[in-house]
């Protein structure tokens, strides 16, 4: 009897031994558990944090870039990204068969202006004239300030009629604002073999034409 009562004694220690062992290593187990919890919030934490400091670096390079591409006195693009533009402009054209037509502007006695009211005056005449066109043409057309008093336009998916109107109008529009102000254009469509100098080159003679017949003799060559 008294063997059977201390077997019975050293099984209920061994379980007692094991169910304390088993508590300590659930412990254990719930302790690794939330620790792994623990880090792998703190991990969504800082890869959220690395999103939003990713992001706020894209937004950065983004805003600084708009900044660059942009010309603070028009609105229009600068010539270094508005000529990459126009390119890219002119190979969709060549690559789709699509129209495209190529407007180039040169604001009329802006010299005489800074001249006789000064620099702030030309200012103000570039930013008025940079709001019109933007305001006439379509959001996806592109206006490039080229020259202190030159802006080159790119219109796809338009005629040379349709263009010549549409500047006709913004013209007429500067006019209404003040009858000292005008512009001269000259419009040349993009055909098969044309770079973007090539058709710039042709703008710019349509524009030299136009204003030579407006004050009554033809241009000369050269």
């Amino acid at each position: 009897m008294e063997d059977a009562y201390d077997r019975a004694e050293v099984t209920a220690e061994q379980a007692l031994r094991r169910a304390e062992r088993e508590r300590e290593e659930a412990a254990a187990d719930r302790e690794a558990a939330a620790r792994q919890r623990a880090e792998a919030a703190a991990d969504r934490e800082a890869a959220a944090r690395e999103r939003e400091e990713a992001q706020r670096l894209r937004d950065e390079t983004a805003a600084s870039l708009e900044l660059a591409a942009t010309d603070e006195l028009t609105g229009a693009w600068t010539r270094r990204f508005g000529l990459e533009q126009l390119t890219r402009e002119l190979a969709r054209a060549h690559r789709t068969g699509s129209s495209l037509v190529l407007v180039f502007v040169d604001v009329d006695g802006l010299k005489k202006i800074n001249d006789a009211h000064g620099h702030l005056a030309g200012d103000e005449l570039l930013t008025l004239i940079g709001e019109v066109i933007r305001a006439h043409l379509r959001r996806y057309d592109t206006v490039v300030r080229y020259g202190g008093d030159e802006f080159v336009c790119a219109m796809p998916d338009t005629g040379a009629d349709q263009a010549h109107a549409r500047f006709d109008q913004i013209a007429h529009v500067l006019r209404l604002l003040n009858p000292e102000h005008s512009i001269s254009f000259g419009v040349a469509e993009a055909q098969p073999d044309d770079n973007l100098q090539s058709l710039i080159v042709r703008a710019d003679e349509g524009l030299l034409d136009s204003r030579a017949s407006r004050a009554g003799a033809p241009r000369s060559g050269g």
